[in-house]
């Protein structure tokens, strides 16, 4: 009778062992996972920043020439002035019968 409980106190207690390695090991797997994905998700970050850096001298004026896109003040007196129409009149606008 006690080799039988010794067995099966014995079998439980290997049992354990084992399923806690096991336990033991999917966790460091996950683990593994999220690591690995935080690292993929740096890599981005950091291809994104240097994506950043290289488009940073779009957004500083100083090295553009906008010398060809001024506008001559002298041409600004030969447009014509557009004078707003004010009768207009909204009341068509939410009338119901279409």
């Amino acid at each position: 009778m006690k080799k039988l409980i010794y067995t099966i106190v014995l079998t439980i207690l290997i049992s354990s062992l084992s399923y806690a390695d096991s336990n033991r090991t999917q966790i460091k797997r996950q683990n593994d996972q999220v690591k690995n994905k935080i690292d993929k998700h740096i890599k981005e970050q950091m291809e994104r920043e240097k994506k950043y850096a290289k488009e940073q001298k779009f957004y500083n004026s100083d090295e553009y020439n906008f010398s060809a896109v001024e506008v001559d003040p002298k041409s600004l007196d030969k447009i014509p002035v557009i004078e707003p129409e004010y009768d207009f009149d909204i009341t068509d606008v939410y009338r119901d019968d279409q």
